[in-house]
């Protein structure tokens, strides 16, 4: 939701507060202005690519639609420039044909599809949105992996939604920690990591599985084998309250 806030996508009958400030507010920009932002110097990287992709286009043309519509270059410019990017993302055209469709790809493919179409016109952002959640740990890492190259290489700057804090810890500066719509923690990465303040904070890490422990340990402690929970649920926007959105769960 926050990345779709961000883009100015959510449904009408959603609302968001605060401010988005890229420039300008991105919340008060009329329709038409956030159309020439949205994939010209915003990008998003979704996370499931089969449905990120339209299933009756090529993904040659896929990736030069947003050179057609943002940089005014024609049909053949842009699928030249299209077929160079996808190059980059690791679709080479003597091995991945421009023509092909969506479904004849792999999902690692597909979501390298994605990373080339977020990419084309090089934005000043670039929002991942758990880019790896439908792919294997092997195109996990790859991925990762090429979208942290191409933003180093392009100097753009990457927005990374996940909930694995190993993620975070290898590919982040800065990070913020949200729950229910609120920021409750943020600073450097390698900071947060090392002092946990939030007890929403502490609950994430502490319900992360400890591999250093034996299976013969966990036989002998089979208390220990339960990973710690975080007691509730999560707040209906319409349950909210004025206040930290956590303090009926907190175990302060």
């Amino acid at each position: 939701m926050t990345a779709f806030a961000i883009m100015g996508l959510l449904p009408d009958n959603m609302t968001a507060s605060g401010e988005v400030m890229f420039g300008n507010n991105l919340l008060n920009l009329p329709e038409r202005e956030l159309c020439k932002i949205r994939g010209n110097r915003i990008s998003m990287v979704f996370q499931e690519p089969m449905s990120a992709l339209n299933p009756v286009q090529p993904i040659g043309f896929q990736v030069a639609e947003s050179l057609i519509l943002h940089k005014n270059l024609s049909r053949h410019q842009a699928q030249r420039q299209a077929s160079k990017v996808l190059d980059r993302v690791g679709l080479p055209a003597k091995k991945i044909s421009r023509s092909l469709y969506p479904h004849q790809l792999s999902g690692g493919q597909r979501q390298r599809v994605v990373i080339a179409i977020a990419m084309v016109c090089e934005p000043e952002l670039i929002i991942a949105d758990e880019p790896t959640t439908a792919l294997d740990i092997t195109i996990q890492e790859q991925i990762l992996a090429l979208i942290s190259e191409l933003v180093i290489e392009e100097n753009m700057t990457l927005m990374l939604i996940t909930h694995d804090l190993g993620v975070v810890a290898e590919n982040t500066d800065q990070m913020l920690v949200m729950y229910a719509g609120q920021i409750v923690e943020k600073g450097p990465t390698n900071k947060v990591f090392e002092h946990l303040v939030h007890p929403y904070t502490r609950g994430l890490f502490a319900s992360i599985p400890d591999t250093e422990k034996s299976a013969n340990d966990l036989s002998r402690h089979p208390e220990n084998s339960r990973l710690p929970t975080i007691p509730g649920r999560v707040p209906e926007f319409w349950e909210r309250t004025k206040g930290c959105s956590f303090a009926d769960r907190c175990s302060r």
